[in-house]
C-alpha cells in the first residue's frame, strides 16, 4: 500500500496557480487547500483538482497553515505555497530525511531559477531575518516556505503566531526543542501568472512581513 502524505497549501487568491500545482503533486501526496478568504473562485478551482479544501476565516498565513495541520490526517506532513513557484516534484527530496529518521525537520533552502524569480526586497529581508536566526543557534540560510515534518510533533511545539511570522517561531521553536533540522536547495520560479506574492510581490509586504519577523524573535525564546 503507497504511503500517504498530505500537503498543506495556504491559499489566498491562487486561482490562476492552482491547477499547475495540485497536478504536479507526486503520486501518493494529498492536497489540503486552506483558503484564506479568496474572492477569485479558488476554493472551486481547487476542489475541481481534487483537492480538499478546508477554510479559514482568520486572515494570516499562520492561521491557514495552522488550520491545515490540524486538518490533515497522515503521519508526515508537507506545507507548500499554493502560488506555483515551488515544483511539488521536489517534496520526496524532503520528505526523505524525515521518514528515515535522520531529521525532524526538513526545509527549502530557494535557489531562484531566474532573476525576477526573487525581488531584492524579499531576498534582503530574507536574508537579515536567517543571519539573526543564525545567531541565535539555527542554522539556516533561508525561511522557505516548504518544509516536512511529523504532524503531532509539528502541533505540539505550540506556535502561536498566526500571521507572516509562523514560520519564523516554528523555526526557533523547533531548535529549541532540539530537533533535527536538514536544509535542502530547492528551485524557486516566478509566480504563476496571474498571481501576485502578498510577501514579495512589493516592497511594502515585505517590510509587513520582516517587521512580523522581528517581533518573533523578540518575543520567543531560542535554543540555549
Amino acid at each position: 500500500m503507497r504511503t500517504q502524505i498530505d500537503v498543506v497549501l495556504p491559499c489566498l487568491d491562487e486561482a490562476a496557480a492552482l491547477p499547475g500545482v495540485l497536478g504536479a503533486l507526486p503520486p501518493g501526496y494529498r492536497a489540503i487547500v486552506v483558503d484564506n478568504g479568496s474572492r477569485d473562485g479558488s476554493p472551486e478551482v481547487a476542489a475541481r483538482h481534487g483537492a480538499r479544501v478546508v477554510r479559514e476565516p482568520r486572515r494570516g498565513y499562520g492561521a491557514a497553515v495552522h488550520t491545515g495541520l490540524e486538518a490533515a490526517g497522515t503521519e508526515l506532513v508537507c506545507v507548500l505555497d499554493a502560488d506555483g513557484s515551488f515544483d511539488p516534484g521536489e517534496l520526496p527530496a524532503l520528505v526523505a530525511p524525515v521518514a528515515a529518521g535522520t531529521a525532524d525537520l526538513a526545509v527549502g533552502r530557494r535557489r531562484p531559477v531566474s532573476i525576477g524569480a526573487w525581488p531584492w526586497h524579499a531576498r534582503a529581508g530574507t536574508a537579515l531575518v536567517a543571519a539573526l536566526l543564525r545567531q541565535r543557534g539555527v542554522p539556516l540560510r533561508d525561511l522557505s516556505p516548504i518544509r516536512v515534518a511529523r504532524r503531532v510533533e509539528l502541533l505540539a511545539l505550540g506556535v502561536t503566531d498566526r500571521a507572516f511570522g509562523y514560520p519564523l517561531e516554528l523555526m526557533i521553536r523547533a531548535a529549541a526543542a532540539g530537533w533535527r533540522i536538514h536544509e535542502h536547495d530547492v528551485r524557486y520560479a516566478p509566480r504563476a501568472t496571474g498571481t501576485k506574492s502578498k510577501v514579495s510581490g512589493s516592497v511594502r509586504g515585505t517590510v509587513r512581513a520582516t517587521r512580523d519577523f522581528l517581533t518573533v524573535l523578540r518575543s520567543v525564546d531560542g535554543p540555549r
